[in-house]
């Protein structure tokens, strides 16, 4: 009665000062009289709890005398003792200095120590401090801080406001740790994030572009620990970072392409920029993820989808999804050949790299494939590779992204190289014993037709009277070391080199076997015609015209009539060795069509053993079930259409290879 006189004229600080003080005595004294009757409360006290009387410890019996007969009669008062907590750690918030610290824990201690739960004493139970106080401090917070957040929000802008509820966050849970039982933080938490991050969302959602686009990582990191802090908006800035790096993408491919067309009509897209567009974006957002995503697994699949979608579909590729393979492929190429400066320095193996990030973006890796096969192919018979170290390097990555299979017809590439070499040294060993009049130098590559995507001339070819004993000599001497296999002379392929004897200045020719052709039947006369040319070599007329035109431009010919050439005994060149070789432009055209009906074709097979090697495990299946299955197994190597998959087992069912079951439409059975 006394103690509870003196608090009726009390208020705030001295309140809680004075109840902390007197909390301390009764508590300590409690426990000394607890002490005492501890064979009270070990037998009398346990026996009638064991006959299930209500009776409690005697240090619980204080307690709850002191929550009867002061503690409530104070909170009664108006919740005085938990309102003056409250404005006490209002006043903590708004940065005064409270002078004793320590007394809010200990008012606050007070509550949890005066739950008692009747079934089990000794057991936690927070019923107090929950209905007493928790309840009454969540809804202050919840006041404070829309009242906070709506003004700092009216006088700053959405980005400080991110710091500050950052800020904001952080301190309420230092609150709990300091004063708090730490099941309020879960509650508190969720109150806050909903007040200042959820009820404003629209304007933070607003800030989100401008902000990503500034490259402030910092700003975008205090951004995402905000709203990554509860599910749906951690799944909305997934989404909308999912659009924003798609939107990067198809715009700085659109930019490459209107720079394209901007310096020429129709002109090819460059490769090069192309591939420096795409990386550019992809480790931007990179970046970004790592840094002030902090790698979240879930923005990390956001970006890689975002990639596969513009890598694939862009302005470059209009509607065709085999032009980012074929642009890659080509950008690949200009890395793996000799002069190209990149390969001379260290850098070409992070350039590579690069390349490897885009390839796994590719849903189209057949085509790249067949590109690489064809740029590679060529790189190899005209020993423009800029080294065998960085072309095993490249298969090797490959290698490893796609198994042995998709790497294993480039690495036999090599191993016919190899034994071509070796082919070229046994046949002039062998021709120096025989034939000591071979006055040619000649080398080989004899490439195995399955491998190398090579073919050959559409039209017939003379071949020079000159070079026919190397001819039928290499013919026989390879018959017979292997009878049996047919040779197919890719002259389209081949080069020469020429020597001139009738300029004062011995030139070296280099030139392609069309060249060769045409120039050597100026041996026998100074002026021939166009006509007289094409019987003469079987040339056709359009590619002739081409070679004709690349000899007339280099001075080596002379065309005044139509139709005319003559043979200039003046030519002059400030280099001793001349490279005549250019590219026929029907080739060059071809190349892109023979690629994808290469792989058109490769593909009707591979869908087909497919189906096959599905069956044969399963022995029956349904359709819907068999597509799908097709699909999910291929869709590493290319995306199957479904139309196609329909078509290859009919095909299966012709050939009977897989039969459908009695009875039953849509479900096949393996035919073993």
């Amino acid at each position: 009665k006394r103690v509870i006189q003196k608090t009726e004229t009390l208020q705030e600080v001295d309140l809680l000062r004075y109840y902390a003080t007197e909390w301390d005595t009764y508590t300590r004294g409690a426990n000394y009289v607890n002490r005492l009757f501890a064979f009270l409360n070990r037998h009398w006290v346990k026996r009638q709890q064991d006959e299930g009387r209500k009776v409690y410890q005697v240090y619980t019996l204080a307690l709850s005398q002191w929550k009867t007969h002061f503690f409530m009669h104070i909170q009664n008062d108006n919740a005085k003792l938990a309102g003056a907590v409250l404005r006490q750690i209002t006043r903590q918030r708004t940065g005064e200095v409270v002078d004793d610290q320590g007394l809010i824990k200990r008012v606050v201690d007070s509550f949890i120590s005066l739950g008692l739960d009747n079934a089990d004493p000794s057991k936690e139970c927070l019923n107090i401090y929950k209905d007493q106080f928790e309840t009454a401090f969540i809804a202050a917070t919840e006041q404070y801080y829309k009242k906070e957040s709506e003004a700092f929000l009216a006088e700053n802008s959405v980005l400080d406001y991110l710091k500050k509820a950052e800020d904001w966050l952080r301190e309420e849970e230092n609150l709990v740790e300091r004063y708090l039982h730490s099941k309020t933080r879960k509650e508190l938490v969720s109150k806050c994030e909903a007040v200042l991050i959820r009820e404003h969302s629209d304007l933070i959602w607003k800030s989100f572009q401008p902000l990503l686009d500034s490259d402030k990582d910092e700003d975008v990191q205090h951004m995402y620990t905000l709203v990554s802090r509860f599910q749906e908006g951690l799944e909305l800035l997934r989404k909308k970072f999912k659009a924003r790096v798609k939107l990067s993408g198809l715009s700085a491919i659109e930019n490459v392409v209107s720079q394209a067309g901007a310096a020429a009509a129709n002109a090819e897209v460059d490769p090069k920029a192309y591939v420096a567009a795409l990386l550019e974006v992809y480790h931007k957002n990179s970046e970004t993820v790592n840094i002030s995503f902090k790698g979240e697994a879930g923005l990390a699949a956001s970006l890689d989808k975002a990639c596969q979608e513009f890598v694939n579909r862009n302005a470059a590729t209009g509607g065709s999804s085999t032009k980012s393979p074929e642009l890659i492929a080509k950008y690949l190429d200009m890395l793996l050949r000799k002069n190209n400066k990149m390969a001379e320095e260290d850098d070409l193996e992070g350039a590579l790299n690069h390349v490897m990030i885009l390839f796994q973006y590719l849903e189209d890796k057949d085509v790249f494939q067949t590109f690489y096969t064809t740029k590679l192919s060529k790189r190899l018979i005209h020993g423009v590779s800029a080294s065998d170290e960085s072309e095993a390097n490249m298969i090797s990555k490959l290698k490893e992204a796609c198994g042995f299979e998709y790497t294993d017809k480039l690495q036999r590439m090599f191993t016919d190289m190899s034994l071509s070499k070796d082919l070229t040294d046994s046949f002039k060993d062998c021709m120096s014993q025989n034939h000591g009049d071979m006055v040619i130098t000649f080398s080989i590559m004899v490439l195995g037709t399955n491998l190398w995507p090579l073919y050959p001339p559409p039209h017939d070819f003379v071949i020079p009277t000159e070079i026919v004993p190397t001819y039928d000599r290499f013919q026989k001497y390879y018959q017979t070391k292997h009878s049996g296999r047919k040779l197919t002379w890719l002259w389209n392929y081949s080069k020469n080199e020429l020597r001139t004897n009738y300029t004062n200045q011995k030139y070296i020719l280099m030139t392609s076997s069309y060249q060769m052709a045409v120039l050597l039947q100026y041996n026998w006369a100074d002026t021939l015609s166009l006509d007289e040319l094409v019987t003469a070599t079987s040339i056709t007329k359009d590619i002739l015209t081409q070679v004709l035109v690349v000899l007339v431009k280099v001075k080596m010919l002379i065309n005044e009539e139509k139709d005319q050439y003559d043979l200039n005994h003046n030519f002059k060149s400030k280099k001793i060795r001349v490279n005549l070789i250019q590219p026929i432009k029907a080739e060059v055209k071809t190349e892109s069509s023979d690629v994808l009906k290469a792989v058109n074709e490769h593909r009707k097979y591979v869908i087909q053993a497919t189906i096959v090697r599905i069956m044969k495990a399963r022995k029956t299946i349904k359709s819907q079930a068999l597509i799908q299955e097709v699909i999910s197994q291929i869709s590493q190597r290319f995306a199957p259409k479904i139309p196609d998959i329909k078509k290859a087992i009919e095909i299966l069912l012709e050939k009977e290879y897989i039969e459908r079951v009695d009875g039953s439409r849509d479900t096949f059975a393996y035919v073993a």
